[in-house]
């Protein structure tokens, strides 16, 4: 029988092994990804033609951004950057979502619409988060600016962001659990008095925009699914300067703010987890 992976080998001789390895784990109660979360290296190859075009898009970005530069600019840049480079930016009209990327000032959150009305003004900073489509593969990323001359309350906030994002990377391994990373990111986020947001995680990417498994970065280790060979999906915490809680503005059901209207930041990457533990494709 030809193994499901389509390496064209036999069952036996390709995954039975490692099947048997994931049905140990799911005995034992954890769960644990399907066949079809799991992505063979001739898409992944795919896949990272995509993330090409995304890391371009965010480079872009980084050399132009600036004080008194509105976020639809931001926009134009990403739509411009991708669609000549042969992609499609992935958010555009997802869920009526209206625009090419997602640009969150200070308390958003995420979602952040672009608008010729939003001015980038000195010390602001900002999340902008690009996902791109190439022939049907998905990559994601997001990075943060700082505007001019930032507050160091500010910088810090996105130095230690960034930091989880290393610590959450570092703490994934095949054959581990989402828990191991999630609590290396919130571990780290507490102990510089920072909070993370709980209703709003990672995914798995990659053929889809948003694929299982949803990625929580509040657990604890053990627990979560089982990450395995093959797996790929994004690190991207949101971390708030003041409490966790947020809110989405009902006027476009987009738009997410904390709460207690204190900064927040996030850093995204996409990783690939091999044998010998995970790729970054896209940052």
């Amino acid at each position: 029988m030809p193994c499901w992976c389509g390496s064209g080998k036999k069952y036996k001789q390709c995954h039975e092994d490692f099947d048997k390895k994931i049905r140990h784990y799911e005995i034992m109660g954890h769960p644990v990804p399907t066949h079809d979360m799991l992505k063979n290296r001739e898409q992944v190859e795919l896949i990272k033609k995509s993330a090409v075009i995304n890391r371009a898009c965010l480079d872009a970005v980084s050399e132009a951004i600036r004080p008194g530069m509105n976020t639809q600019e931001i926009d134009d840049i990403v739509y411009q950057t991708t669609t000549s480079m042969g992609g499609i930016p992935a958010p555009l009209n997802y869920e009526n979502f209206p625009k090419s990327v997602c640009t969150s000032v200070n308390s958003q959150v995420c979602h952040g619409i672009p608008s010729k009305k939003v001015i980038l003004k000195e010390g602001d900073i900002i999340n902008v988060d690009c996902s791109t489509i190439l022939d049907g593969y998905f990559s994601d990323s997001s990075r943060m600016f700082m505007i001019g001359e930032v507050s160091e309350e500010k910088q810090r906030l996105v130095r230690v962001t960034k930091e989880c994002v290393q610590k959450g990377l570092e703490a994934t391994r095949p054959w581990g659990f989402l828990g191991d990373m999630a609590e290396a990111v919130h571990k780290h986020a507490e102990a510089n008095g920072y909070s993370v947001v709980r209703e709003i995680g990672g995914h798995g990417v990659g053929l889809e925009f948003h694929e299982e498994p949803w990625v929580s970065y509040v657990s604890n280790a053990g627990e979560d699914m089982l990450i395995v060979p093959g797996m790929m999906f994004t690190i991207e915490p949101m971390v708030n300067m003041g409490r966790p809680g947020i809110y989405t503005d009902k006027k476009n059901n987009w738009e997410v703010y904390t709460k207690d209207g204190k900064p927040s930041a996030q850093w995204e990457i996409q990783l690939y987890v091999t044998e010998d533990g995970p790729e970054v494709i896209c940052w």
